[in-house]
């Protein structure tokens, strides 16, 4: 899960919000606000921290 977790550090340092880390199924990898997803994981790979904090930001009041 390093990924996950370097990911709600990047959260966490931008927005100042705290992500919940939820273990799933292989290979799943999906950013979700009050339960609509935001970013995931794609054929293409994954989500930049960078694009994971825009998405939340765009998503949060």
């Amino acid at each position: 899960m390093p990924r996950a977790t370097g990911s709600a550090a990047a959260i966490k340092q931008a927005l100042g919000l705290e992500a919940i880390l939820i273990k799933g199924g292989r290979g799943i990898f999906e950013v979700k606000v009050d339960g609509t997803t935001v970013a995931k994981k794609t054929l293409d790979g994954f989500p930049t921290p960078e694009e994971i904090v825009a998405a939340v930001r765009q998503a949060t009041p």
